[in-house]
């Protein structure tokens, strides 16, 4: 789910929500047992004292930003400050929201590359296959770019209702993108930003169905799974990246993803570096990177799949208080990985701010860390 914006103001406040998340059993953290760490390197553009002095807050500050459970900074690609709360470590797996739409996006953009996607044809989906279905006409840019038109509410009040509620957790989880592909049309194709989970478990049907075309749940996580680690979870070294599927075999590429700390800094690394991997390999293509960075023609806060630092109604991030050429993947309740490729920057948080107000002290307090290093 998204972070803000005014079509989700209430979900920080719906809280309720974890509780759904615990009895489906994907929000339990798999804690490392180690002792809390908090460990800051030498780093020369930094004074040690100023970097403790901006992270202390972002931990202590509870009652202020909600519960920071593990935050980590690599500069010009090494980690110069890392810490922890108590039960989380280096190796804990921790839950990505909506930070797993990125991820997404970048899987998508490797089937594009071989040839498998085109941006700007329809979209293959049985259920608007009839003639004349309006719904016909829907591309892949408009799904990457959350303009595709149809009728997906992210939240609604009461909160059981939204759309994306009942697609992970009640009458649509048994197949997600089904529930999502079975939409209509609210707008027409392209003409309007509404950022909708269902959209990317929509991409995430198609990339697997471009794997395989069989309908065993099996076989479609299998196929989906041997894409992402020979192409993405190898390559990048992110040995943790694990994703949930659902019971029809749909990975759950908007919300369900986990990985370490350190790894979702290696996926913000490699879109830092323009694709570019550990040793420089070239991962993803550098044109689909700055493509998922071009701001949408209906919300420039918005590239495909991910946020961008600038002024919008719909604004992620934190305009006028970060460089411009910031970016982020941003998640439910306070996840980021934000990435300021003119600071050789990359910034991961992960914790608990339900609440609006934690929510902007929080960005607050990452603006002030992100002030610390030199352009």
């Amino acid at each position: 789910m998204k972070l803000e914006g005014k079509s989700v103001k209430r979900l920080g406040a719906a809280i309720g929500l974890l509780s759904l998340l615990a009895m489906a059993g994907v929000w339990t953290a798999q804690a490392s047992g180690a002792d809390p760490a908090y460990h800051v390197a030498n780093d020369g553009a930094v004074d040690e004292a100023m970097l403790r002095s901006a992270i202390d807050p972002l931990f202590d500050g509870e009652d202020d930003v909600g519960e920071t459970r593990a935050l980590l900074i690599m500069h010009r690609g090494e980690i110069v400050a890392e810490r922890y709360t108590p039960g989380y470590g280096p190796e804990t797996k921790l839950l990505s929201w909506s930070m797993a739409k990125s991820v997404t996006a970048v899987l998508v953009g490797l089937m594009v590359a071989d040839g498998r996607l085109a941006l700007d044809s329809p979209v293959p989906v049985a259920a608007w296959g009839q003639p004349g279905d309006p719904r016909g006409r829907i591309t892949l840019r408009q799904l990457l770019s959350m303009s595709s038109g149809l009728d997906h509410v992210e939240d609604d009040e009461p909160i059981a209702t939204a759309d994306t509620v009942r697609m992970l957790f009640t009458d649509g989880a048994q197949d997600m993108s089904a529930f999502a592909e079975a939409q209509p049309l609210a707008h027409a194709p392209g003409s309007t930003f509404s950022y909708s989970t269902g959209s990317t478990l929509i991409l995430a049907d198609l990339m697997t169905r471009m794997l395989t075309s069989s309908a065993d749940p099996d076989v479609r996580r299998r196929a989906m799974q041997t894409f992402i680690d020979g192409r993405l979870k190898i390559p990048g070294r992110l040995d943790s990246l694990t994703a949930e599927y659902d019971a029809a075999g749909t990975m759950i590429g908007g919300s369900f993803l986990h990985m370490t700390v350190r790894d979702y800094g290696r996926f913000g690394e490699l879109l830092r570096n323009h694709g570019r991997g550990p040793g420089g390999h070239q991962i993803v293509p550098e044109k689909w990177v700055d493509f998922m960075r071009t701001p949408s023609p209906r919300n420039p806060a918005y590239g495909a799949h991910l946020w961008l630092n600038r002024e919008s109604d719909e604004s992620a991030l934190m305009p006028g208080q970060a460089p411009a050429s910031l970016f982020g993947c941003v998640g439910h309740g306070g996840q980021y990985i934000l990435v300021s490729p003119s600071q050789g920057l990359t910034i991961v948080r992960i914790g608990l701010s339900p609440e609006k107000e934690q929510r902007q002290a929080l960005k607050s307090g990452l603006a002030k860390l992100i002030a610390l290093f030199p352009r």
